[in-house]
C-alpha cells in the first residue's frame, strides 16, 4: 500500500520482562541504547528489562525509561530494514520516543526526562493510591455517565479516548474500581484494570505539572525533521516550545489517540508500524481506520 508512513509509538502498559525478545539479534547501536541508559540512571536497567522483578519493572520510574529505550532500539530495527517513518506519534509516555525519531529531542536527554516524569508521578499520589481501567464497548456519552457516578468515591476522569469504544478511566483506586464494578456488573460494556502504578492524565498529576516544566526547560527542543502528532490536541505541531508546552499539560491531559490516527490518515498514511513490544496500539488503529495497512513491529522483525 502507497502512502506515507507512520512509526507509532506504545505507552506504559506494553512493558513485560523479556520484552528485549521481540527485537531478535541486536545490532551494537541498539546494544549501545541499552548500555548509554544504564550508565544514565546508575542502575542495570537492562537487567530488569530481561529478568524483572515485573513489580520492579512496573514502577512508572522505571517503567519509562524502559519503553523509551525499547521503541528507539524497534525504531532502529525498522529503519535499517529500509522502512522510513514520515509522521511520528507516540502513545502517552510513547510521545517521549516519537520525539526521539523525529529529533526534537536527544535520546540521552529522553532517559533523563522520561525518569524524571516517572518520579514526580510517583511523588504525585504516594499517600493516594492510584489506577487505570481500559474500558470496552461502552460509547463516550454513557461513560461519562458512569464516571459522574462515580466520582463519590473520589477523582476519576476518562484518561484516553483511544477509539470511538475504547477508552481508559484513571484515578484513585477506590473510584476507578466502583467504575469498573459498575460497568461489567452492569452489563454495561467491560473494564480491565491496566499494568500500570499511578493514575496517569489526570487532575492528580498537576501538582508536579510546575516542577516538571522547570525540568524541561533545562533541555534543548528543536523542530521536528519529520511530521509530529501531539497526545493533547491530536494534531501536528512543529514548533519547539510549544511541544515542550504541551508535554507538561500531557500530564494531566487525556490522550486523543483516536484524533491522532484521524489526523495521520488525513495526512495520507497507508501505514502505521507499532514501533515497540506488544500490539496495543496497531490494535487500536484496526479500530479508526479500516483502508491501512497496520503492522506490528514484532511480528515484522521476526518475519526477516
Amino acid at each position: 500500500m502507497g502512502g506515507a508512513t507512520v512509526y507509532m509509538f506504545p505507552g506504559q502498559g506494553s512493558q513485560s520482562v523479556g520484552m528485549r525478545g521481540g527485537l531478535g539479534a541486536m545490532t551494537t547501536e541498539q546494544k549501545e541504547l541499552f548500555s548509554s541508559a544504564d550508565a544514565i540512571l546508575g542502575f542495570p536497567l537492562s537487567a530488569l528489562i530481561d529478568a524483572g522483578p515485573g513489580e520492579e519493572l512496573t514502577r512508572t520510574s522505571n517503567t519509562q525509561p524502559a519503553l523509551l529505550v525499547m521503541g528507539t532500539a524497534f525504531a532502529a530495527a525498522l529503519d535499517a530494514r529500509g522502512h522510513r517513518a514520515d509522521i511520528v506519534m507516540g502513545h502517552s509516555l510513547g510521545e517521549y520516543t516519537a520525539l526521539v525519531h523525529a529529533g526534537v529531542i536527544d535520546f540521552k536527554d529522553a532517559v533523563r526526562i522520561v525518569r524524571k516524569r516517572g518520579e514526580l508521578m510517583e511523588q504525585a499520589v504516594k499517600d493516594t493510591p492510584g489506577t487505570m481501567a481500559a474500558v470496552i464497548g461502552v460509547e463516550r456519552a454513557r461513560l461519562e455517565s458512569v464516571v459522574q457516578v462515580c466520582v463519590g468515591s473520589g477523582v476519576i476522569e476518562i484518561a484516553n479516548f483511544n477509539s470511538s469504544t475504547q477508552m481508559v478511566i484513571s484515578g484513585q483506586a477506590a473510584a476507578v474500581d466502583a467504575a469498573a464494578r459498575m460497568i461489567n456488573d452492569g452489563g454495561i460494556g467491560r473494564a480491565v484494570a491496566l499494568n500500570v502504578s499511578a493514575p496517569f492524565h489526570t487532575s492528580l498529576m498537576k501538582p508536579v505539572a510546575e516542577e516538571f516544566s522547570r525540568f524541561l526547560s533545562e533541555f534543548e527542543f528543536r523542530p521536528p525533521r519529520v511530521e509530529f502528532i501531539d497526545n493533547v490536541t491530536g494534531r501536528g505541531e512543529k514548533d519547539p516550545a510549544n511541544i515542550r508546552d504541551k508535554l507538561v499539560l500531557q500530564l494531566y491531559s487525556p490522550v486523543q489517540w483516536e484524533k491522532s490516527v484521524l489526523t495521520a490518515a488525513d495526512a495520507g498514511a497507508g501505514t502505521f508500524i507499532e514501533s515497540g513490544p506488544g500490539t496495543v496500539l496497531s490494535g487500536l488503529v484496526k479500530r479508526i481506520v479500516k483502508d491501512r495497512n497496520i503492522i506490528s513491529g514484532e511480528k515484522l522483525l521476526k518475519g526477516g
